[in-house]
């Protein structure tokens, strides 16, 4: 139930924050290893790319790769959650004392994210080539001409064999270490404060809510630079043999971004990262903690 609840809790908020993953993707992809002022910026900023993606794509088009994602949100999130869910269950990230121990927490969610985020690897990649999709006239990055989920699959499966499917897994390992360590460790760090102060009354909604918006504030800012170097690596030009024609790997990919795009480059999608991931981590956490409260109430 722990691995059912988390999935289910993950495909709620991914439903509300599909079009920020693609307002994001695109503005990642912008200028991609092009010195600043050197291109044409079709989207100045997450408002300007909502309305421009919407005028020109269709409105449908905020929802591009919703099948991909939600599957990949079921898949990694029922994985890493439930995980760290029965970890927290079982007394593991616990001290003898009984307090949080955040070494205990971080790994927990390192390891839980990296199990999740592997099986998942080709659905993501797939939601990222969808999602980048768009007419000629806005179009940035590489543009692949899948037709859906299962095409692309089948598709890249039949070329380039199941190594195919899996390229970029080893690139997003980093962004999901990063990202799922300091989500998770953060969350409950703050939980585990906001109870131990009784800022609010116990089993209030409000704890999870308040510890899942900080969190969401930590893993933007740890984990941007590697999500813009996921996203990169996913959506690359491929060779006859599958190999990437930009990026030797996430280490190539930093150093040529940083080169070419300075810093600035590496938070690319800052913006859209929070509105997404804000809310995103906001919303499947708390759907998480509501979900597992719930449930362990009435089955005891």
């Amino acid at each position: 139930m722990d691995f059912l609840m988390s999935g289910l809790a993950a495909c709620g908020a991914c439903l509300f924050t599909n079009p920020l993953e693609v307002v994001k993707t695109r503005m990642q992809l912008q200028g991609e290893l092009q010195a600043p002022g050197t291109y044409q910026r079709h989207y100045r900023n997450v408002f300007h790319a909502f309305i421009t993606i919407g005028k020109v794509d269709g409105l449908a088009a905020l929802q591009k790769g919703l099948a991909p994602a939600l599957l990949y949100q079921f898949l990694m999130n029922g994985i890493r959650l439930g995980t760290y869910g029965l970890a927290d269950a079982g007394g593991y990230l616990h001290t003898a004392e009984g307090t949080l121990s955040r070494p205990r927490s971080a790994a927990a969610g390192a390891l839980a994210g990296v199990m999740g985020a592997y099986l998942g690897s080709p659905i993501y990649m797939v939601k990222t080539h969808l999602q980048a999709q768009a007419t000629s006239e806005i179009a940035v990055g590489h543009q692949y001409k899948h037709q859906g989920m299962f095409q692309a699959l089948s598709e890249i499966g039949q070329k380039h064999g199941l190594v195919g499917l899996w390229r970029g897994a080893l690139g997003s390992l980093p962004r999901v270490i990063v990202g799922s360590s300091t989500q998770l460790c953060t969350f409950s760090s703050t939980k585990d404060f906001i109870t131990q102060w009784e800022i609010f009354p116990p089993q209030s909604w409000k704890v999870a809510l308040v510890a899942a918006m900080v969190s969401g504030i930590a893993v933007v800012l740890a984990m941007t630079p590697f999500d813009v170097v996921s996203t990169r690596l996913y959506n690359q030009p491929t060779d006859a043999q599958g190999k990437g024609l930009m990026y030797r790997g996430v280490l190539d990919a930093l150093l040529q971004t940083a080169r070419t795009e300075g810093i600035v480059g590496m938070y690319k999608g800052i913006g859209a990262s929070y509105f997404r991931l804000g809310p995103h981590t906001i919303l499947s956490l708390f759907f998480w903690d509501r979900l597992r409260t719930v449930y362990y109430t009435y089955t005891k």
